[in-house]
C-alpha cells in the first residue's frame, strides 16, 4: 500500500511550513508549494481538533481550484490544553505565555490533513499527546532567545531545541513537527484505490 500510495504525487502542498515539506521530500514524494489564498484566524474558536480540520480543508480548497486536477494537500496543526487552542505567537510575549501555560502539563496536537485527489476529498485527523517537562523561568528564556517559537502552532519546534521541552509524546512524532505521515499514507493509499 505504502508504494502505490507514494505514486499518488505529484502533490501541490497548499502549506508555507518548511517542515512539511521536509517530511514529503524525506519520504521521496513528489510536490510543489503553493502558498494558499485562505484565512486561518481566528485559531481560538470551536473545539481545536475541528478547527485543524477546517483549516486543512480549507487550505486544500484554496489550491484545488486552480490544481488543474493535480492531487492538492492541505494541513493545518492545532496545539490545544484545557480546551483552548494555541496558535502561532504573533511576538515573543506571546510566545512566552504559550510556553508558560504548557508547561509542566500535557497538551494535544492536532493536525487535520485534506487530501483533494481525482476530484474528491480524503480527510483525517492525528492527534498526538505531549507532555512537557516543569520549565523555571530561565528555561523559557532560553527557548525564546532561540528564535524557534516562530510561526510555530503552540510555540515550539520538537524537532529542533524544543525537544528539550518535552519530557514524552503519546502518539506520531512527525504530526507534532507538522505533518502526520501515518494519516497522508492512509489518505494517499485510499485515494489510489
Amino acid at each position: 500500500m505504502i508504494a502505490a500510495a507514494l505514486r499518488l504525487g505529484p502533490l501541490l502542498l497548499a502549506s508555507r511550513s518548511p517542515q512539511r515539506r521536509a517530511i514529503l521530500a524525506q519520504l521521496g514524494i513528489e510536490f510543489e508549494v503553493v502558498h494558499p489564498d485562505y484565512d486561518e484566524s481566528p485559531v481560538g474558536a470551536g473545539d481545536p481538533a475541528e478547527v485543524a480540520r477546517v483549516h486543512a480543508a480549507g487550505k486544500a480548497q484554496a489550491v484545488a481550484a486552480a490544481a488543474a486536477g493535480r492531487p492538492v494537500l492541505g494541513v493545518d496543526t492545532v496545539v490545544a490544553v484545557g480546551g483552548m487552542a494555541l496558535g502561532k505567537p504573533g511576538d515573543a510575549a506571546e510566545a512566552r505565555r504559550f510556553l508558560e501555560v504548557l508547561a509542566g502539563r500535557r497538551h494535544e496536537v492536532h493536525s487535520g490533513l485534506c487530501l483533494i485527489a481525482g476530484g474528491r476529498r480524503f480527510p483525517r485527523l492525528a492527534t498526538t499527546r505531549v507532555s512537557f517537562r516543569a520549565l523555571a523561568a530561565e528555561d523559557v528564556d532560553w527557548y525564546l532567545g532561540s528564535g524557534e517559537w516562530r510561526e510555530r502552532a503552540g510555540g515550539y519546534a520538537i524537532q529542533g531545541r524544543g525537544a528539550a521541552l518535552v519530557a514524552g509524546i503519546e502518539g506520531e512524532y512527525t504530526n507534532v513537527v507538522g505533518l502526520p505521515v501515518a494519516a497522508l499514507l492512509d489518505a494517499m493509499g485510499e485515494a489510489v484505490r
